[in-house]
């Protein structure tokens, strides 16, 4: 149990480094496999042992259990896989986080030679390029109201640094977060401080995730990311 409870964790910090656990879901996800593990585990183990057996009904309920813990182990992990963030992308005038589930799967194959479209070394940065023409923009804006966004789709993806300036153009000074959000102030003023800047000198814009909005702080030169924080910017 111990071994499966560690694969998993390893995993976790692995595909989920901050923020991108928070951002994703992914510690309820964690807790909701590691709590099914840890029933699964002992604890059936626990209900099934009884000295009072014979040795081979013993050893096959054991051997049951433990099958019923792999199976569980292995579903887990492909949960976490299936659901792991593989992409912070700038999308027109924000950032998106995409999960693997997110990513058509019918465009996989028009991906740029230059992306990655699954990682399994964890998140990359990426940006959504210009659209060719009305007509990918007008079938790109239906697919978006049915649910799929420009951030998940992998004709659309580009290198981050090739928006250095689309990004630079949309983002705003992080010194109007202060107004914006004055009970925020000694928060947002601390995060900035722990990547050493001010609220004068970075720029700002706002993170989609699953289930929450964040903000992205950026060095208002290369547009390099420096921090994030779960502050809806929007």
């Amino acid at each position: 149990m111990y071994c499966c409870n560690g694969c998993i964790t390893s995993v976790w910090h692995f595909w989920y480094p901050y923020p991108y656990r928070e951002i994703s879901g992914g510690r309820e996800l964690f807790v909701l496999v590691v709590t099914v593990d840890i029933f699964l585990g002992p604890l059936i183990t626990l209900a099934v042992f009884n000295r009072r057996k014979s040795p081979i009904e013993l050893r096959r309920d054991l051997t049951v259990t433990g099958l019923l813990q792999l199976a569980a182990l292995g579903y887990g992990l492909w949960t976490v896989a299936v659901a792991r963030p593989v992409h912070m992308v700038f999308e027109i005038d924000r950032f998106r986080v995409v999960q693997a589930i997110d990513v058509d799967e019918t465009l996989l194959s028009q991906t740029p030679k230059s992306v990655q479209a699954l990682p399994v070394a964890g998140p990359t940065l990426l940006a959504v390029r210009h659209f060719k023409d009305d007509k990918e923009r007008m079938e790109a804006t239906l697919a978006a109201l049915q649910g799929v966004s420009l951030a998940s789709r992998p004709d659309l993806w580009r290198p981050y640094e090739e928006a250095t300036a689309d990004v630079l153009k949309e983002a705003k000074p992080a010194i109007h977060l202060l107004t914006r959000f004055p009970a925020n102030v000694a928060e947002i003023e601390l995060v900035l401080e722990k990547v050493g800047r001010k609220p004068s000198n970075v720029v700002y814009l706002p993170l989609v995730g699953r289930k929450s909005f964040w903000t992205v702080f950026l060095d208002p030169v290369t547009a390099q990311v420096l921090t994030t924080m779960p502050l809806d910017s929007f």
